[in-house]
């Protein structure tokens, strides 16, 4: 098992950024595909038609999103925690995933750069 730990820079307010990831419809967009999301612990989500889901566990309105991640056969929690920051440039987001499987490892620390945060850093450009 591998964690990450990594800051990104979104260049808009901490509110925006938490609008982006988590309304539904605002994740369609900066995706482009179908999402299941609500701002209820303990309710499941859903990203790319699927490609990601899990547990919402906790939400501090424009501060903080914590999410279990579901690996096929992990017994270990993956937990995902973003703390949102305001910078001078917008926001700083702050990101936790830990227990990745080792074999999902590159797969999702690319998925992270490229397709989630680099995604939605598009969506504010």
């Amino acid at each position: 098992m591998k964690n990450i730990k990594r800051y990104y820079t979104i260049n808009t307010n901490p509110r925006d950024v938490y609008n982006a990831l988590t309304n539904k419809t605002i994740i369609e967009i900066w995706t482009g595909e179908d999402a299941e999301m609500e701002t209820v612990p303990d309710s499941k989500f859903s990203l790319w038609e699927g490609s990601i889901s899990g547990i919402n566990l906790e939400f501090e309105e424009n501060k903080k999103i914590v999410q279990q991640w579901f690996f096929e056969g992990q017994k270990e929690e993956s937990i995902v925690t973003i703390i949102l920051h305001p910078h001078k440039k917008g926001t700083s987001v702050e990101l936790h995933h830990s227990n990745i499987p080792d074999e999902a490892y590159e797969n999702i620390s690319e998925g992270w750069d490229e397709d989630y945060f680099g995604s939605l850093n598009e969506l504010f450009i």
